[in-house]
């Protein structure tokens, strides 16, 4: 299958729109002296925050999600990666909606799959809506959603959630008491509280009753920038604006700072 090279470029089907932005002119400037007798009762303008366009906890109705097919997964890893946002994971009573993805591509000198087909990245090269599940440092097991047709080999890793149900659960897989941020602002800690170990690589996403990926909230609100720890890889492939997450969420995992609207 033939591989466009797209590596810098942005989604053209999204519509990507900053909700702090204005159709205000520019204030008409006035060089005539005001008079001393009226003076200016209008109130100073209030700065307006960027909002994401979902809650911080969002509703989920467990009645009405639908399990996304493995149609949904059949498009490059970089067309599929900001379409992930929004999402809803759900492991037995744990469910995360997804807010930060990175786009990992066949022909990306930081893909797994730059080694070829062995034993860890086959399910990686498997057809697109299955889980590839690689254990990083021996530590963190971290959640991967094949993306394309079979024999291709590209994903995106998962990198960040919010907590939508399930929070003791959670809080108890991660030995963590907290409600913040830091409970899964990580792909090792999206792993861990969902309870993955490599055992769940090349399981469906599609089938009811194991680890399942559900439909969610388009998003809209979308900022991009450089994927997080590959150094090691091509220059060009180090730069590239490959890593998406929810403009305005706190669920978002460091650093921030190199993520801005495109």
């Amino acid at each position: 299958m033939k591989i466009t090279k797209r590596f810098n470029r942005v989604i053209k089907p999204l519509k990507l729109i900053n909700p702090s932005s204005s159709n205000d002119s520019k204030p008409h400037t006035n060089n005539t002296k005001p008079s001393l007798k009226l003076k200016s009762k209008s109130k100073p303008r209030s700065k307006i925050k960027q909002k994401s366009d979902l809650y911080s906890k969002p509703i989920f109705l467990a009645d009405k999600a639908v399990i996304l097919g493995p149609e949904f997964y059949q498009m490059d890893a970089l067309d599929l990666a900001p379409r992930l946002l929004g999402k809803y994971l759900r492991r037995d009573d744990v469910v995360l909606q997804i807010t930060e993805v990175e786009a990992y591509r066949s022909n990306d000198s930081a893909c797994h799959a730059r080694a070829g087909v062995t034993s860890r990245t086959a399910p990686l090269f498997g057809p697109g809506g299955h889980a590839y599940v690689y254990l990083c440092y021996g530590l963190h097991n971290m959640l991967n959603v094949v993306a394309d047709k079979q024999g291709i080999g590209s994903a995106v890793l998962i990198r960040s959630c919010a907590p939508v149900a399930g929070l003791e659960t959670i809080k108890q897989r991660r030995g963590l008491d907290t409600e913040k941020p830091v409970l899964l602002t990580g792909p090792g800690k999206v792993g861990q509280a969902l309870g993955l170990s490599t055992d769940w690589s090349n399981q469906p996403l599609f089938t009811p009753g194991g680890l399942e990926l559900l439909d969610g909230p388009d998003v809209t609100n979308v900022v991009v920038g450089p994927r997080v720890g590959i150094d090691y890889a091509l220059p060009e492939h180090v730069a590239a604006l490959w890593r998406f997450a929810i403009a305005g969420s706190p669920w978002i995992s460091a650093p921030k700072i190199t993520l801005s609207p495109p």
